[in-house]
């Protein structure tokens, strides 16, 4: 009995040592340009800035920006042009912060998963990766189902083949067993496609994100313009008929049109020039989104009366009322390029994070394998591309799209905490006060963090269940307590490259967004956040601790540090392969 109370404690003394291990690149006195290179080569450098913008924009823009601007507008009237400039700064927001850490890690694949791994512990950076994979999984399977959904509303825009397409192979499916199965073809063949144009190179999977997102653009901007001829401005008066109330609502609804520019941060290895590029690419793309849902929103609210707006294609419908027919066929166009780049780059970064994970040994080194001569992670490309495929062809995964977002939200409240975490001059230097033993500044930062992050899920809740408005208020002004205490009792070291502008302010504010918009979610959403946790910290207990080297200077014997190859650099492995 005493022996195996023992060899339990044993056993939580190291998942507790191994839980709180943390990665120390921005530590070490190698410079962040250098990056692991494995037995078989590492990914090659092959995508400029204009790459990173489009890589942003085609990951943002899907078929949501013919779709989510109309049926908010319905609620928020011509107000909601405010409602998406709120969503904006929000998101700008968080873009400041993933601009600062890509370009303190720009040589290293990872994202918001590595942010954590660096600023807080290997067990964080695993949650935030299960809540974040869940998110991709199910978004890919949906976004396929739709994909097939517009792909065949555009087939049948010729005679001869309207009306004659099966149902399994359209975004319904066919539904077999009372619906538990949901049979699509359609949808795992069109990825089926895009992981081969992934395996090829990214090189090859730039240049189809770039046509595609470039078609996209041009088919909105000829919308905007086409739709300005028509605008009436007297459908502007009033501009908020139901209040500011419905002005705010209608911003934590679109907040989620613009994600998708963290994409850029996962291809910081695959970057010509990481330091300046990726920054630069995050913003800017942003920025241009922005500007587009905007256009839309003008034009779209201008064209017809807010209360016309109705349907699952409101635009697509006021430019029918106007009798610009031709304009209708162009938003089907749009809506497929916009969804595949959209699929395109969710593959992309799913692959990614996996051979992040696999190289450090919380997941199987399968997902590690490097390609030797089209540098992918073609074992990781192969296993994301074959879950989103299975999902697609069985189940109608948009059902569970409003359990969505809680990965997104969560990965984007870490990163925020992240840039605050690694500022703080600890009495252990940063995130080694973690260790340190007593109540050091590391650890009175991240209460101060998690102070703000309650009030601010306290906060959305109110607002949610239409307390008292006095109360959200009240919650908002207490979250300012905690982070005056970062600003004032907190030294922050400035970091290399690109730093976020008013830290610890700035990132504060991003998460208390965040989190009260995480509030505003389904309750199931909450229920799958606790969920996958669980479900991560099972198998980080049961595998990830007893693989895992954060430090990956003391395993010399197997991998090495190496400058990451160009396009010019070729491994001499690759000549053989």
């Amino acid at each position: 009995m005493m022996q195996e109370r023992m060899k339990g404690q044993s056993w939580l003394t190291q998942f507790g040592k191994s839980a709180l291990r943390a990665k120390t690149y921005n530590k070490s006195d190698r410079p962040t340009d250098y990056i692991l290179i494995e037995g078989e080569g590492g990914l090659v450098r092959r995508l400029g800035l204009f790459d990173l913008i489009l890589l942003g924009i085609g990951a943002s823009i899907g078929a949501g920006i013919f779709v989510v601007t109309g049926t908010v507008a319905r609620d928020a009237g011509p107000g909601v042009t405010i409602s998406f400039i709120l969503a904006g700064a929000a998101c700008v927001l968080n873009a400041l912060c993933y601009a600062e850490l890509s370009s303190r890690f720009p040589a290293l694949v990872g994202g918001a998963y590595l942010y954590a791994y660096s600023a807080f512990n290997e067990l964080t950076a695993f949650l935030v990766f299960g809540q974040l994979m869940l998110d991709y999984h199910i978004g890919a399977a949906s976004i396929a189902r739709s994909l097939a959904g517009y792909l065949v509303t555009v087939l049948e825009l010729f005679p001869f083949i309207k009306d004659h397409m099966p149902k399994w192979l359209g975004s319904g499916g066919l539904e077999l067993f009372g619906g538990f199965l949901s049979i699509n073809f359609l949808a795992p063949i069109l990825l089926i496609v895009l992981t081969l144009v992934l395996c090829q190179g990214v090189r090859e999977s730039s240049i189809v994100n770039g046509i595609m997102t470039v078609m996209k653009i041009a088919i909105v901007l000829l919308v905007i313009i086409s739709g300005a001829f028509e605008v009436d401005v007297s459908n502007w008066t009033p501009f908020a008929p139901n209040g500011f109330k419905e002005v705010v609502v209608g911003a934590t609804v679109v907040f989620f049109a613009y994600v998708g520019f963290d994409a850029v941060a996962n291809s910081a290895e695959e970057c010509r020039k990481p330091k300046r590029d990726l920054p630069i690419g995050i913003l800017v793309s942003l920025v241009a989104c922005v500007a587009l849902y905007i256009g839309v929103c003008l034009v779209l609210t201008g064209m017809v009366p807010y209360k016309s707006l109705g349907g699952d294609a409101p635009l697509a419908e006021a430019f029918s009322a106007k009798g610009l027919k031709f304009i209708v066929v162009l938003i089907s166009v749009g809506a497929v390029a916009g969804l595949t780049t959209t699929l395109l780059v969710g593959l992309y970064v799913q692959s990614r994070l996996y051979l992040g994970l696999g190289r450090d040994g919380l997941l199987p080194s399968f997902f590690a394998k490097i390609h030797p001569k089209q540098r992918t992670p073609i074992h990781a490309q192969i296993w994301v591309g074959s879950v989103a495929g299975i999902m697609a062809a069985l189940f109608n995964v948009k059902a569970l799209s409003h359990i969505l977002s809680v990965g997104t939200l969560t990965g984007y409240s870490v990163v925020s905490a992240c840039v605050i975490m690694l500022r703080v001059k600890s009495d252990s230097q940063n995130h080694y006060g973690a260790f340190a033993k007593g109540f050091t500044k590391w650890h009175e930062a991240l209460m101060c963090i998690l102070g703000v992050a309650c009030l601010a899920f306290a906060s959305g809740l109110c607002y949610r269940f239409d307390a008292y408005f006095i109360y959200p208020v009240i919650l908002a002004i207490m979250a300012i307590l905690p982070a005056t205490a970062l600003h004032y009792r907190q030294e922050y070291a400035e970091p290399p490259g690109f730093s976020c502008p008013w830290t610890p302010l700035l990132p504060v504010a991003s998460i208390f967004f965040n989190i009260f918009l995480f509030a505003q979610l389904h309750w199931e959403g909450w229920v799958r956040f606790l969920v996958v946790n669980t479900v991560a910290i099972i198998v980080y207990a049961l595998y990830g601790q007893y693989h895992a080297d954060p430090d990956l200077s003391a395993s010399e014997d197997s991998s090495r540090y190496d400058k990451a190859p160009t396009v010019d650099d070729e491994l001499p492995n690759a000549s053989h392969a």
